[in-house]
């Protein structure tokens, strides 16, 4: 298993979510959709940097957009956080198992 590399999606993923902004983007988003001005508004940057940070979790999978007139109007897809949970629960499970085999050879050396 050494040298095994994630999937490319997941990689974007991860790195989409590496971003304090965008992962307060997401978190309003986990809230419902909201148009690009809306999720702009707490942040002290100028729309097309806002924009740019919705580009990197467009390409990420993790939000959808759609321009309806002249909103764009974003919204969450929970594939992406499916795939990523699904990741993490396996790693935990990993080391779970690693630390479990741990245990019992140190509980089996102890009693030696």
């Amino acid at each position: 298993m050494l040298n095994q590399r994630a999937e490319p999606s997941l990689d974007h993923l991860f790195q989409a979510l590496a971003d304090p902004t965008r992962r307060r983007m997401v978190e309003r988003l986990s809230q419902g959709p909201a148009s690009v001005s809306e999720l702009a508004k707490p942040f002290s940057m100028s729309l097309p940097a806002v924009v740019q940070h919705l580009q990197v979790l467009e390409q990420s999978g993790l939000v959808r957009s759609e321009k309806v007139g002249r909103v764009r109007t974003c919204s969450i897809d929970t594939t992406a956080l499916t795939q990523a949970e699904q990741w993490l629960n396996d790693q935990r499970l990993a080391w779970e198992q690693r630390l479990d085999r741990l245990g019992d050879f140190l509980a089996a050396s102890e009693s030696e």
